[in-house]
């Protein structure tokens, strides 16, 4: 599954197919808004649409205001309230105000710019979109704005008209061991909003009767992570207890910029595991990537329990570091 909102990629197909298109994209908002700042909607020549920015409250208008747009090449700032009835209709308890920016797509926002930020998205690679709302100046930016890709928060820089769009590429979980754990993790994960994906060789563990609906690899685990690849968006849990299956993953992991590795096992089972990687030429500080036992310490007890210590764990460490 993949959690990219594509208007992106759409818009740009759209504009190659001499079809037109406009991005529109929350800039801001106030109370209860129905998307968050970041949202964003493609908008054809002729008005088909992907993705929302309110998540159906004001779509319409701003497809008007899209189609305007295209035809004069200019930029729109648009800002809409949303009122408590229209807000209760789409699951919120009350209305908010919201602002979007309207972009044409070979005008406003080149298509060298769109198919560039496109390329990053595919490509599994943060990167900023910015906009100085005032002198209309465009860029990429895939260097600054660290507390901004950690926290996956676009919004305006302090005391300006700087607009700072984040494309952070979906988060990933590779699970090794389709144990009890694993089946109480993998929907959890789903749900904080990772993509999963479960590895064991042993097909009788990683079925369909026991994982319904989720991706599973009968790959062993080493073949499985140089497949899937291990970047900054992707954290590896390792539940199966067996070194054979989970150390060369781990060998792996801690040679890669995943941004969470856990290992299931007591402090006994760590102490030889750490041992097994130092003969190996880790160091310590390599080594110390590794959160193990795994999981925030709140007493767990049962497979679910510890999904949830391990979900609050890959969590903290995702938003505020290791």
């Amino acid at each position: 599954m993949d959690r990219f909102d594509n208007a992106p990629e759409t818009a740009l197909a759209w504009h190659r197919a001499g079809t037109g298109a406009a991005l529109a994209t929350v800039i801001e908002t106030w109370g209860s808004a129905p998307r968050r700042v970041g949202a964003q909607l493609a908008i054809s020549g002729s008005g088909e649409i992907v993705g929302s920015v309110s998540g159906g409250c004001v779509e319409g208008a701003v497809i008007v205001e899209a189609l305007d747009a295209l035809q004069d090449g200019g930029a729109r700032e648009l800002e809409f309230g949303v009122s408590d009835e229209d807000a209760f209709a789409v699951g919120l308890a009350c209305g908010g105000t919201i602002r979007v920016l309207v972009e044409p797509v070979g005008a406003v926002l080149s298509e060298p710019l769109l198919a560039d930020l496109v390329a990053a998205r595919r490509g599994r690679r943060s990167v900023a979109y910015v906009v100085d709302l005032d002198s209309g100046q465009r860029h990429l930016d895939a260097t600054g704005h660290e507390a901004r890709f950690r926290m996956d928060r676009s919004g305006f820089e302090e005391g300006s008209r700087t607009f700072v769009a984040v494309h952070n590429p979906p988060l990933r979980l590779i699970v090794v061991g389709a144990v009890h754990i694993a089946q109480a993790l993998v929907p959890m994960a789903r749900i904080a909003g990772y993509d999963p994906v479960v590895v064991d060789p042993r097909e009788t563990f990683a079925s369909e009767a026991r994982f319904p609906g989720e991706r599973l690899l009968n790959d062993w685990p080493d073949a499985a992570v140089t497949a899937e690849g291990l970047d900054a968006r992707t954290a590896l849990v390792l539940l199966t207890h067996d070194p054979k299956l989970d150390d060369p993953a781990l060998e792996q992991a801690l040679r890669s910029p995943c941004f969470y590795i856990g290992a299931l096992g007591s402090s006994r089972t760590h102490a030889k595991r750490v041992a097994r990687l130092e003969a190996l030429g880790f160091s310590g500080d390599e080594i110390g990537r590794i959160h193990a036992p795994i999981g925030l310490d709140i007493g767990a007890s049962g497979p679910s329990e510890i999904a949830v210590s391990v979900i609050a764990e890959m969590t903290r460490v995702l938003r505020k570091g290791a």
